[in-house]
């Protein structure tokens, strides 16, 4: 259950709110950096508990860790008269859906590495969104002590990783770390912080890095009094020089790097915060993604303005098993307030699946987030993130709008789920749980996409990866109490005859009472690749009756839906129909359905079934340093690569390839595997082709 603490005041105004996502590898101590700031702000007396003793994570025995979780978590707190969200977003790409959620609610991220490792491919992958649309950035350091901590090269090399807007705020030098502005030297020795003016050499050994945080601060800031005063040579005022760090930062191309140690609540950590506070844009200052008006379609300009026009966006969905389902609602416009009657809608169906939907519903009770435990207030306004209860019909990504002047946001980004795995109800008395519970985990991740292959007779959950898969299936057996049992997942294969074959069906039962008579004879050419299906009527004489002719050409499609030896369909044939008998008592529809069954059935036999099996064109993004490695892969997925071509980030390249559907299974894993993490694809149906007579072999019938 959520646990339910004192209530706390709404932020006063916009202006005083800071969104910031963090993102990190997995490692890389993110979740020790909030519990970190939450102590050093005064939110919690000691790490990882509120002021009343409750648990401040939402992390059960999966959710633990937190990189492993398919969810967000934010911790919401005061510091200095500011409001901050922090959203802890999990380290593997395997939750990219969490990870878009956290960039959509955020105004600025902060990325998490450490001094021993630094920035793995999804991490840099992540940047280069962000900048792709402008997002504030900063970077966070850890375990600076740890031992085999780099951190008096880890700066120079983020900056040549990402660019030269990447400026290091600080100089570590072993136990003690010199602020290049104030000129003051931190020790973080023994978990103990001490402060002391630099030496001489010290601020000599910092001088070069100093310069080049200046430079950066006043080129972004566009300066011209702290200019004047820097090429003058006169001492630069730190005071001047950071109060001009926040518009450097808004700027979107000026990037600090700031330290900290391992210890909870250690070194660097007050600095993170004076940050946040001081250099991060408030929602304000953060554009408002486009929405459309639903009534007539038109694009409807909006502002971070808590007096304006209600819109929100549900970026988590959680259910509690004695408060129903909880939304967590980012407001971009206007406020909400308890027992507000709101417009909920979702239109995003041919992008994941889900159901559309619009309804009008009452809001239930707002709380602010504080991991799982739920603070009460009184209202939202525009910036902030909030808890709302009772919302029964929204899911994640859904828009919230006045009801007389709906609208709706567009989806924010989500990769294509394309990692698969049949699931199954371990017995009879679980398969209405299993429907209930994969419709909420759906409902709660809209990265997730449940298919119902009717051809396969399979229920399949669309993954983003093993990880991801992993947690889901843990999700409905603890949280839903659904035991599932996964199985392999079937790629619906086709068949076709190899030659042309005749054939006759013979169905011929005279032996007391109402008998069945049917004779035809049929011949089944194969077809090219995508002709489907032709039957030709060649009957002459009246041999078989026009009455009954359709009878053997349902026959033969029911039996090509069947299959013929391997249980799949029958594609690219034609079957003409050349002769035949029939019996003026006997006959009938049915009997000729059968027959040509038969029929069909005894060409097989003759011509010998091939296996056809679905092939997709698929791009892969990745980066150039792994370009030989995936290019050597796909050969080995019978797979033929088609080019290759820069692609619009630099340093980057897509391959295209077509492959065999069966070889593409397990392909989102291998591939992050090939790639250290920086592989992307996606892929469109190509067509069926003939499989490999030793492959198809081990997919038929006996």
């Amino acid at each position: 259950m959520a646990d339910k603490v004192a209530p706390v005041n709404p932020p006063t105004s916009t202006e005083n709110i800071r969104n910031v996502v963090l993102i990190g590898p997995s490692g890389a101590g993110k979740t020790t950096l909030v519990e970190s700031m939450l102590f050093a702000a005064g939110a919690i007396q000691r790490a990882g508990a509120v002021p009343d003793g409750t648990t401040v994570s939402d992390y059960d025995e999966v959710e633990k860790r937190q990189e492993r979780s398919v969810n967000l978590s934010v911790a919401a707190f005061d510091h200095n008269g500011v409001r901050i969200n922090l959203i802890d977003v999990p380290g593997y790409a395997d939750f990219a859906g969490a990870v878009g959620a956290g960039l959509r609610a955020a105004a600025a991220a902060l990325f998490v590495v450490t001094a021993d490792a630094g920035f793995d491919g999804n991490t840099r992958l992540l940047w280069d969104e962000c900048a792709a649309v402008d997002m504030p950035r900063a970077i966070v350091v850890t375990k600076i002590d740890a031992p085999r901590a780099t951190t008096a090269t880890r700066a120079a090399e983020l900056r040549e990783a990402l660019g030269a807007g990447v400026v290091a705020f600080e100089l570590p030098m072993g136990e003690d770390v010199l602020d290049l502005l104030s000129h003051m030297v931190h020790n973080h020795a023994a978990g103990k912080h001490t402060a002391r003016p630099a030496t001489e050499a010290e601020q000599s050994q910092g001088a070069e890095l100093r310069n080049a945080l200046i430079e950066a601060i006043i080129s972004e800031a566009d300066d011209e009094a702290l200019m004047e005063q820097y090429l003058s040579g006169d001492d630069i005022d730190s005071a001047a020089a950071r109060a001009d760090v926040v518009q450097a930062v808004a700027h979107a191309k000026f990037h600090p790097v700031l330290f900290t140690t391992t210890q909870p609540a250690g070194f660097g950590v007050d600095e993170v915060l004076d940050l946040i506070v001081s250099g991060f844009p408030s929602p304000a200052l953060h554009s408002i993604p486009a929405v459309h008006a639903l009534n007539d379609g038109r694009n409807v300009e909006l502002h971070a303005d808590s007096s304006g026009p209600l819109v929100a966006e549900v970026v988590k969905t959680t259910s509690d098993q004695y408060l129903g389902r909880i939304s967590l609602v980012r407001i971009f416009s206007g406020s909400l307030q308890q027992d507000d009657v709101v417009h909920v809608s979702g239109h995003f169906a041919l992008t994941s699946g889900h159901e559309d939907h619009d309804v009008d519903e009452k809001v239930g009770a707002l709380s602010s987030p504080f991991g799982k435990a739920l603070r009460p207030v009184s209202r939202g306004i525009a910036g902030d993130i909030v808890a709302v209860s009772r919302l029964t019909r929204a899911e994640t990504g859904d828009t919230l709008s006045p009801k007389d002047r709906p609208v709706i946001m567009p989806a924010w980004q989500m990769p294509e789920p394309l990692h698969p795995m049949a699931v199954v109800a371990k017995n009879k008395a679980d398969e209405d749980k299993l429907a209930q519970g994969l419709h909420r985990l759906i409902v709660e991740d809209p990265s997730v996409r449940l298919e119902r292959t009717l051809e396969t007779n399979q229920t399949v959950l669309w993954t983003l990866g093993e990880a991801h898969l992993d947690v889901l299936l843990d999700r409905l057996s603890t949280r839903f109490g659904v035991a599932v049992a996964p199985e392999p997942f079937r790629v619906p294969l086709r068949e076709t005859f190899l030659t042309a074959a005749s054939a006759q069906g013979r169905l011929v039962k005279q032996s007391g009472g109402h008998g069945q008579y049917a004779v035809c004879d049929i011949t089944v050419e194969p077809l090219p690749r995508g002709s489907g299906f032709e039957f030709s009527d060649e009957v002459v004489g009246g041999a078989v009756p026009r009455q009954y002719i359709p009878s053997v050409e349902k026959g033969v499609r029911a039996q090509m839906e069947k299959g013929l030896a391997a249980g799949y369909h029958v594609v690219d044939i034609r079957v003409r129909l050349q002769d035949g008998k029939a019996h003026s008592v006997d006959s009938s529809d049915m009997a000729f359905q059968h027959a040509g069954q038969l029929a069909l059935q005894e060409a097989a036999q003759k011509a010998g079934i091939g296996l056809l099996e679905p092939v997709s064109t698929i791009t892969v993004e990745v980066d150039d340093a792994y370009v030989g490695a995936v290019l050597g892969d796909i050969p080995t997925r019978r797979g033929r690569v088609s080019g290759t071509m820069p692609a619009a980030s630099p340093g980057r390249a897509v391959i295209s390839a077509d492959v065999p559907d069966l070889e593409l299974v397990t392909y989102s894993t291998a591939l992050r595997s090939l790639s250290h993490g920086t592989g992307r694809f996606a892929r469109t149906p190509h067509g069926y082709e003939a499989m490999p007579p030793q492959i198809a072999k081990s997919h038929m019938t006996s």
